[in-house]
């Protein structure tokens, strides 16, 4: 029987299909909870749960906890800014402090990559990865196939298309990673500057002209051209990359006409999306955020909990 309770969620690098199909089972059963007007459940009843975010966040951290308190748990949101690490206390000492608390989960944010599977060696609560560097960002990646499933009914064999700042990505990679695994036909496409031709070696084909990778495409993944990562210098101007990588209507003529159009956010509209876009009726960007509380309460009772009976007529 697949599981994956007491488990940590540090990427979908390596997870197999069974414990993917898992989760997307038991978030369907979630966002039945979401859009009903009792959205309280029961079963995290007297557990409790860390936000540990290092790094900035409006989305994931706001849907870790509105997944928790939709279960029933305590959380807790927890930033260094006014903590002991200021003071000069470890990584590994702050993440000890908080078990011997009590906890039940951690979900971490972390600039650094690697570090969550650091933790997950020298803690016991399961620790729920909510991005790493450049590295993972596992559940954007798991409400990202979600959010595919419910609008295509399948995702095997479709021509998914990712574009913009790859290299710099962490929803990239974690996309990649769950996309093959269930099937999907991934297709790359940026500057040079901003994508790599190593990436190709992950089992999938790179372009850096949009035209030629929009070609017959399914879905279209927009990334945020990440500044703060970048530095300088990855190309010339922001009109320059609009011009040759932004989506726009007239550049989707080449994907299919019901081609799906997806963005993790936070958006820079009217750089690597257009408005009209955005708010298109082929847009699944807002629906990809109530995806991200259903799947996330799915990860967080698949790893306390565990089980796929979910019965949510409490």
């Amino acid at each position: 029987m697949v599981s994956l309770k007491g488990q940590s969620l540090l990427g979908l690098q390596g997870m197999p299909k069974e414990k993917i199909d898992l989760i997307l089972r038991v978030a369907k059963k979630m966002k039945e909870v979401v859009n009903r007007d009792d959205k309280k459940l029961p079963f995290l009843h007297g557990r409790s749960i860390v936000n540990l975010f290092w790094e900035p966040s409006t989305r994931t951290r706001g849907s870790f906890e509105m997944a928790a308190k939709y279960l029933g748990a305590d959380t807790v949101i927890f930033i260094p800014k006014g903590s002991s690490i200021e003071k000069g206390e470890s990584f590994r000492d702050t993440l000890l402090t908080i078990e011997a608390m009590g906890v039940d989960a951690v979900v971490m944010r972390h600039k650094q990559e690697g570090c969550h599977a650091f933790a997950s060696q020298f803690v016991t609560p399961p620790i729920i990865n909510a991005g790493d560097g450049a590295h993972e960002h596992p559940t954007q990646g798991l409400l990202d196939l979600f959010t595919i499933h419910e609008a295509k009914g399948h995702i095997n064999g479709l021509k998914v298309v990712i574009v913009g700042d790859i290299n710099h990505s962490r929803v990239a990679r974690s996309d990649i990673y769950g996309l093959k695994t269930m099937g999907a036909d991934v297709h790359l496409v940026g500057p040079r500057t901003l994508l790599s031709p190593e990436l190709a070696h992950m089992g999938v084909t790179v372009h850096y002209d949009l035209d030629e990778a929009l070609e017959g495409a399914d879905v279209v993944n927009v990334l945020r051209i990440q500044r703060e990562r970048q530095g300088v210098g990855f190309f010339p101007s922001t009109g320059e990359y609009a011009s040759f990588y932004g989506i726009n209507h007239k550049r989707l003529q080449q994907a299919k006409k019901n081609v799906l159009i997806m963005h993790p956010g936070p958006m820079n509209r009217g750089l690597e999306i257009e408005p009209d876009v955005c708010y298109w009726s082929q847009s699944a960007i807002q629906e990809q955020v109530k995806n991200g509380v259903s799947v996330r309460m799915a990860v967080l009772y698949l790893t306390i909990i565990g089980g796929d009976d979910v019965d949510i007529t409490h």
